[in-house]
């Protein structure tokens, strides 16, 4: 058979190409997801990101001046996840989004705030200040804590996969 590597060779194009049609009409994709945060519906960036230093990733408080006692929590959970990144604290910036009142922190940055965030929740944004992750704030204590560990963990993850890299 003198056609025999023109044979492999077009075998070797079409079979992934086949097996690659096939995984998506059938839905062979996992349909998990490995992140604890939400992502979200459209493109969120914050303006004048690039005017500011900031390192590679960022944890965002979206605290608007109406509100109060949501917010005063999270705050107090802001203070508690930098404390808990223990040896990446040098890595990750803490900020502010909004009016925040008099609660605030003065140790956090405050930037202006963004309309389509959800007040109270916490945000992962990348060293570009594109808003990547929402972590939504929960009435109940203990979910909330959840949440925060969830963030956490996606943000080590990120942390590794930036350092391979």
């Amino acid at each position: 058979m003198k056609n025999k590597p023109m044979v492999i060779f077009i075998g070797c194009c079409l079979v992934p190409l086949v097996l690659a049609y096939l995984a998506l009409k059938l839905d062979w994709m996992p349909s998990t997801s490995t992140n604890n945060g939400e992502f979200l519906t459209t493109e969120v960036k914050i303006k004048d990101w690039k005017n500011s230093d900031h390192k590679q990733w960022t944890i965002a408080l979206n605290h608007p001046k109406y509100c109060q006692q949501a917010c005063a929590e999270q705050l107090q959970a802001l203070d508690n996840l930098y404390i808990a990144l223990g040896k990446n604290q040098g890595k990750v910036d803490m900020v502010i989004l909004g009016g925040a009142t008099q609660q605030a922190s003065s140790t956090w940055p405050q930037l202006a705030g963004i309309e389509e965030l959800t007040p109270a929740s916490l945000y992962l944004i990348d060293h570009m200040g594109l808003v990547v992750l929402q972590y939504p704030y929960r009435e109940e204590p203990q979910q909330n804590r959840l949440t925060q560990k969830g963030l956490l963990q996606d943000l080590k993850k990120l942390l590794n996969y930036s350092r391979s890299s």
